[in-house]
């Protein structure tokens, strides 16, 4: 499972991002100040580092000298959003730069992509008996094989990574059909019919008023 360590000074947003992450199949520890957070980078190993740089003790760029040496992926997330604090983090080695506040969707699709190019990404992606392959494109319910479109696969492979979490009818539409969503839902509520009759997630993937879809399985 790949470990992620989170380091900001705020709690609740340690807890969110925690939340998310956790449901998406990641190994999260968080800690609130740079002293601690060098500790931990000094006695354990992480896959990535999510850094905030106003943080007590140490802040986070002196923090991320510290760990350029060792080829650990990092992604700022501060409030600082000039482009000079943009700048002087992507110049200290930082692999990408997120501004509170932020969605929560596009944090887990920024962890997905720095990982990606270092080549840690999960490849299985699980929900129940629901088993995604990534790589091969192949998805299967119970062990038997589940023949899914384009769309679909796009569909439930965002669903899977924000367990739990309603996605916005805008989210979904342009994350998997990748344009601007007019309002008009039909297409995109027929995709999420044909999945639950697929999946057998008449009661797992559940519309939520006014926003669009969660998926709902057991922690």
């Amino acid at each position: 499972m790949i470990k992620v360590l989170i380091v900001d000074d705020e709690k609740p947003i340690c807890d969110l991002i925690d939340l998310n992450l956790s449901a998406s199949g990641y190994q999260c520890t968080a800690v609130q100040d740079g002293v601690e957070a060098l500790r931990l980078i000094e006695t354990q190993f992480f896959d990535l580092i999510l850094l905030d740089i106003m943080l007590p003790g140490v802040d986070g760029y002196d923090i991320m000298g510290y760990i350029r040496p060792m080829d650990i992926p990092v992604i700022f997330i501060t409030a600082r959003h000039e482009v000079k604090d943009r700048v002087k983090g992507l110049r200290l080695g930082a692999d990408d730069y997120l501004v509170k506040p932020f969605d929560v969707v596009e944090l887990v699709a920024r962890v997905e992509a720095v990982l990606r190019r270092y080549n840690k990404t999960e490849r299985l992606l699980t929900a129940g008996d629901v088993t995604v392959d990534v790589e091969a494109r192949r998805v299967t319910r119970a062990g038997r094989n589940v023949e899914l479109t384009n769309k679909e696969f796009g569909l439930l492979v965002l669903f899977i990574q924000n367990k739990n979490v309603a996605l916005f009818r805008e989210t979904l539409y342009e994350k998997v059909w990748e344009g601007e969503y007019s309002g008009d839902s039909r297409t995109l509520d027929l995709h999420v019919q044909r999945l639950r009759r697929k999946l057998g997630w008449e009661n797992n993937l559940v519309a939520v008023y006014k926003v669009g879809y969660r998926l709902e399985v057991a922690q």
